[in-house]
């Protein structure tokens, strides 16, 4: 985890558990010109605009009281979505035996998509479900994960 999202989870940790919520994910990013500080929240059944609006102010507050990031920056705070991110170890083993969509950095069988059920996670390797057979792919050769959305 980069620098500025560590000092994020670190101030925001305690007051999203005051909150009745929890850090789910942060990002420090740039896109167009400007710095993107996110704070992704959840809670068990979701998190509601309400949720959203009280730990962004209670954030925020302690963002700018302690001024740990010296660039601009915009804060945002929000669900992480049904189509979710999964980039931490516990996101992994919670999403064992749900759908998932991978993209790869390099094609896996002349795909760089794949979708499957995740049925196993060791830290390293993805054991994923496609069809009637189980592949392994290397965590490091995904360049992102996320729950499938299935209508």
């Amino acid at each position: 985890m980069a620098k500025n999202e560590a000092v994020l989870e670190q101030i925001a940790t305690p007051i999203c558990e005051e909150l009745g919520v929890f850090v789910y994910d942060c990002e420090y990013k740039k896109e167009g010109g400007e710095f993107y500080l996110r704070l992704y929240i959840d809670k068990d059944g979701g998190v509601t605009i309400e949720d959203c609006e009280k730990v962004s102010r209670a954030v925020n507050e302690q963002l700018d009281i302690l001024d740990p990031i010296k660039e601009a920056y915009i804060f945002e705070v929000s669900s992480p979505g049904i189509d979710r991110k999964l980039t931490r170890d516990w996101h992994f083993e919670k999403a064992i035996g749900k759908e998932v969509d991978l993209k790869l950095f390099a094609p896996f069988e002349g795909s760089k998509t794949l979708t499957g059920t995740l049925t196993g996670y060791d830290h390293a390797l993805l054991s994923i479900k496609i069809g009637e057979r189980v592949v392994r792919i290397e965590k490091g050769k995904t360049s992102s994960v996320r729950l499938a959305i299935t209508f």
